[in-house]
Formats: C-alpha cells, sequence, structure tokens
C-alpha cells in the first residue's frame, strides 16, 4: 500500500521557496498542498511557475493556508523577524513547521518558537539543508574514527558570496527590519553549524569576534568572522560574508588525519558531493571520497521531516527534540557572536541550552 504524503503549505513565495517546492515534488513522501502569498496573484503566478500540482491551492494571504485542513505541514521561508509570529500561529493550528534560517532573531526567540510548538505537539526542523545529505553521515563516520582521524583539534569553516549592488541595496538580508542579522543569520549560520557539527554539538566555552567588521547604514552585518574556544583546547574560526567571491569550505583537523571539502553547503553536483582526507600515515597521503545520493538534499530534508510528520500523525510518536536543540545551540553561538561585535570584540561566554533536549 502506498505511503500517504504528507501535504505541505508554504508561507510566502521567496526564491528559497521555489527549490523547497521543487524539492517536495521529488520527495516521495510529501507534495504541495497550497502556497499562500499576501496576494492571490502573486500564489497563482508561483503556482504555475513552479509547476505545482494542480491540486494545490492559491491563497492572498497566510493564515488562508494555516486554516486549511488539507495542510499537515507547511515550510516557512519569511523574512526571519517574522518567524515568531508565523511558527507560533501554524504551530496553534496543528501545523508541523520546517523553517528557513536563520529561524530566529535571538535565543529567547527561538525559545518561544520551540516551546509553541511542543505545547502542540508538531514537529520543528531548520531548513539546513546539507545536514541531510548521506556525505554528511559518511563525514561523521570519519571525524567519529579515533584510529584513523584521532582529536578533533581545529576547525576553520567559510561561507561567502558577492551580492552586487542590486543586493546590497535591495534584498531583504540587508535591511534592518527584515533581516537585521545579515550575513551573520545567513551565510553565518552555515558555518555556524558545521563547526557545532565537526564537534558533535559540543558547544564552545566563549567566542570572540574578528574586529572590523562590515557593517551597512542601517546596522546590517555585510562581513564577519569570529574563534570560538573549547576548554579542551579545540579552536574554531569562521568568516561568513556577502562581499566576496562564493566560497564555501569546511577542514577539520585531526591528530591523525584531517578532512576537506570546498562546498559543504551546496555541494557542486546535485547527486554526488566529494571530500577529501589527508594523513601523513597513510598511503596515499591524499584520498578523495565520492558519495552518491539519490536525491537532492533538500529533498532528503524534506523526506526526512516528511517522515517526522508521519510517525506523529500514524503512530502517535512524539516530536523528536533533536532538531530543535540543534537550532538553539547554533543560535546561542550566533547570539554570542553578535554580542561580541556589540560589545567592542570582548570574549563573550555562550549560554547553555534554553530548554531540556530529552
Amino acid at each position: 500500500m502506498a505511503e500517504t504524503p504528507i501535504r505541505f503549505g508554504i508561507l510566502g513565495c521567496a526564491e528559497i521557496a521555489r527549490k523547497l517546492a521543487r524539492a517536495i515534488a521529488l520527495a516521495p513522501n510529501a507534495v504541495v498542498s497550497a502556497i499562500g502569498s499576501r496576494s492571490v496573484d502573486k500564489a497563482k503566478t508561483f503556482a504555475a511557475d513552479t509547476g505545482l500540482p494542480p491540486s494545490a491551492k492559491a491563497y492572498g494571504s497566510y493564515e488562508a493556508v494555516l486554516d486549511d485542513p488539507d495542510v499537515d505541514a507547511v515550510y516557512i521561508p519569511l523574512p526571519t523577524s517574522l518567524h515568531r509570529r508565523w511558527v507560533t500561529a501554524a504551530a496553534e493550528k496543528g501545523k508541523h513547521v520546517l523553517l528557513e534560517k536563520p529561524v530566529a532573531l535571538s535565543a529567547a526567540d527561538l525559545e518561544e518558537i520551540v516551546a509553541a510548538c511542543e505545547a502542540n505537539g508538531v514537529q520543528f526542523m531548520d531548513a539546513t539543508m546539507w545536514m541531510h545529505h548521506p556525505r554528511t553521515t559518511g563525514m561523521r563516520a570519519f571525524l567519529s574514527d579515533g584510529e584513523r582521524f584521532g582529536q578533533l583539534k581545529v576547525i576553520h569553516s567559510t561561507f561567502t558570496f558577492a551580492g552586487g549592488p542590486d543586493f546590497l541595496t535591495n534584498n531583504i538580508r540587508v535591511k534592518a527590519d527584515l533581516d537585521s542579522l545579515g550575513a551573520l543569520g545567513d551565510v553565518g549560520w552555515y558555518c555556524i553549524r558545521a563547526i557545532l557539527w565537526a564537534t558533535d554539538y559540543e558547544l564552545p566555552k566563549t567566542v570572540l569576534a574578528s574586529r572590523e567588521p562590515v557593517i551597512n547604514e542601517s546596522g546590517v552585518i555585510l562581513s564577519c568572522g569570529s574563534t570560538l574556544y573549547w576548554q579542551d583546547g579545540k579552536v574554531a574560526t569562521f568568516h561568513c560574508s556577502f562581499l566576496t567571491s562564493v566560497v564555501q569550505d569546511l577542514t577539520a583537523l585531526g591528530t591523525k588525519a584531517s578532512l576537506r571539502l570546498h562546498d559543504f553547503a551546496v555541494p557542486f553536483q546535485e547527486n554526488s558531493a566529494l571530500f577529501h582526507v589527508t594523513s601523513q600515515f597513510s598511503s596515499p597521503l591524499v584520498s578523495e571520497h565520492n558519495v552518491i545520493n539519490d536525491l537532492p538534499q533538500e529533498a532528503l530534508m524534506v523526506k526526512e521531516f516528511a517522515c517526522l510528520v508521519a510517525s506523529i500523525k500514524g503512530n502517535g510518536s512524539k516530536p523528536d527534540k533533536k532538531w530543535p536543540t540543534l537550532s538553539m545551540k547554533t543560535q546561542l553561538v550566533l547570539d554570542a557572536v553578535k554580542a561580541s561585535i556589540d560589545r567592542g570584540f570582548e570574549p563573550v561566554e555562550v549560554l547553555s541550552p534554553l530548554f531540556a533536549t530529552t
């Protein structure tokens, strides 16, 4: 018997929503049931342009999507300043939530978001797509192998792209009232998550923001970096920017080997992804590993999220707390970096998670 697909509503017609509409179509256990925009004409245009199924409804408001009984879950790609309002509204309507990153403007806002989801028994997951690629699983196994990799000592991550004049003037990610975290919240989110992933989500003790970040006249960060410190001596650095050509590098250095890749957030190839291992204790010195995936990483993300929702709907399972916990840890580090910048580049201690993880 064929699996009943999870029915998605999409709130907003942002460019990234086009990618997710395709991902939902590719996932074997999901379908777009509704698209909502501030105008019904815009919603209809989005539906036509993205090839949504004829059964998908086009609404002229986000509320209408949340009120639709044929919607099980929502994908929310709205500006970060709107996340708390619309996630809370979705959760109260019993809709499971796949939320675009950055998930919140602060850990305090995210705590409210997670509390609303928990109170209503709905699954929460942020849309950090590379987490769901099989390459990520393979690299995790290597980093956890003490015989081959040794002890993790240093991590470097970089995610940048050149936004261009129009982007730097008009994009929502440079508007203080829409996405005030700027590059730190956007590409910096990926850098911080990658660092935490490499440490198996062990929070650093302190962070120290790099001096001379680039900040626009509205106070939005266009380029910044930071160093993270752990009590056991691990160190990590990251740099994120809207001002330089595209780079998405990740390097993890261990006592016996290192791992390196140049496309950690968005693989250069949709159905395969490389990583390289360097070890002075093996031959050859450098080995290349190619991981094949049957679906793009964003479709794998949708598939995993839909499986969790189906288990809650069909089996009475509880929402998986792993995903909000990872979001909170990422947000806590992001908040500490922002605080270090605001305080004149002082070291800032990373707080403990604001809610229980079990």
